[in-house]
């Protein structure tokens, strides 16, 4: 088998030599090429055709950023990973490369987090992220047939009326949910949950972006805060998302739970929480990502009585979610990225009335 060929580039030497040792504990990768600036970064691309970009945001002569510019025009199938740092000043500047066209980030080791376990948890994500994007990567622009799932939707004759819509995304999941939530109107008739898999600080400064993009309002989630319509919560890095009801009222709860399927927040407890309080008026979406997060939970909206739609796994950035509910056997619908925001609105607005009630007499 062919190693996956990596180039790295990182203008710190230390940060160099780390990703080289993680990366070479997998005798299936193989790093070909380091570089300490951009200009270098984009000289190497063109001298030794990685088959992934391991991309630091901070370099001399060219940024990251501007590197992500010039590669998309000149290699725009190369999946890119951003490693950046975990903080204030950094996230904005990983949101922006998701945007140029970076495929997913990893975040580097943290001084606040003890030794020995962050460098461990890090490398597994780094391995795992580019051998998921490799193998996408093969399957859209190399010699591997594209193959769409078996997987037939089930019927839904008479779904009920929507009164939240819930959704669970990963890998490609920030440039994906702006494209859906930007469609949306201000008239938006039921609030939308969203677990997200991000770590602290990047989901704050996510739902800042998105509140500024979208016509609807959107937050990141706190404990105690009332579900209200035409607002969207995303849940905070580290911290799973739910629902209590509070008397006639229903809200956010926050919490750190033990991790589901390695993540926190976890989708499958997003829509578990909304299934147990909401029953048949949850909406469930799984969209893009790596893994099964979201499949359990989607099972739970089904027994409910709520309706599951999945993002088409062909329009994914990684199809491994929404791929994971459809064998399942519980996904009413598959739709593509393009429609996946029509196809909320015509769902939460069909047989809707203005006022409707939660169940338990939560009012709108």
């Amino acid at each position: 088998m062919t190693p996956i060929r990596i180039l790295v580039a990182d203008d710190s030497a230390v940060a160099r030599r780390q990703i080289c040792q993680m990366l070479g504990t997998d005798p299936t990768l193989e790093v070909v090429a380091v570089a300490a600036t951009g200009r270098i970064t984009l000289e190497k691309v063109e001298e030794v055709r990685p088959d992934i970009l391991v991309l630091d945001l901070a370099m001399p002569d060219m940024n990251g950023l501007e590197v992500l510019k010039v590669l998309r025009n000149k290699a725009p199938h190369l999946p890119v990973v951003m490693f950046s740092a975990m903080t204030e000043r950094a996230g904005p500047f990983t949101l922006d490369a998701l945007a140029l066209g970076a495929s997913d980030y990893v975040t580097k080791p943290s001084a606040s987090v003890p030794d020995g376990a962050p460098m461990e948890h890090i490398q597994g994500q780094l391995i795992s992220k580019i051998k998921t994007l490799h193998a996408r990567n093969l399957q859209a622009n190399g010699p591997l047939r594209r193959t769409r799932a078996i997987e037939t939707p089930i019927p839904n004759p008479k779904p009920s009326r929507v009164t939240a819509v819930v959704i669970g995304a990963s890998t490609g999941g920030p440039n994906m949910l702006t494209d859906v939530l930007t469609s949306l109107p201000p008239s938006f008739p039921v609030p939308i949950l969203i677990a997200q898999h991000m770590p602290p600080v990047f989901t704050k400064l996510f739902a800042e972006r998105l509140d500024t993009l979208c016509r609807i309002r959107v937050h990141e989630a706190r404990t105690g805060e009332v579900l209200r319509p035409g607002h969207v919560w995303i849940a905070p890095g580290d911290y799973h998302l739910g629902l209590i009801r509070d008397g006639a009222q229903v809200r956010l709860l926050t919490h750190q739970g033990p991790p589901e399927n390695s993540c926190r927040p976890a989708a499958d407890v997003l829509f578990r929480s909304a299934a147990s309080i909401l029953g048949s008026g949850v909406l469930a979406v799984v969209m893009t990502g790596m893994g099964q997060d979201g499949t359990k939970g989607s099972m739970d909206v089904h027994e409910a009585g709520g309706q599951v739609i999945v993002q088409d796994p062909e329009t994914c950035v990684v199809g491994g979610m929404p791929r994971a509910v459809m064998r399942s056997g519980v996904t009413h619908q598959v739709v593509p990225l393009k429609s996946l925001g029509g196809e909320l609105l015509r769902r939460v607005t069909r047989g809707s009335l203005p006022g409707f009630e939660l169940p338990g007499g939560s009012k709108f």
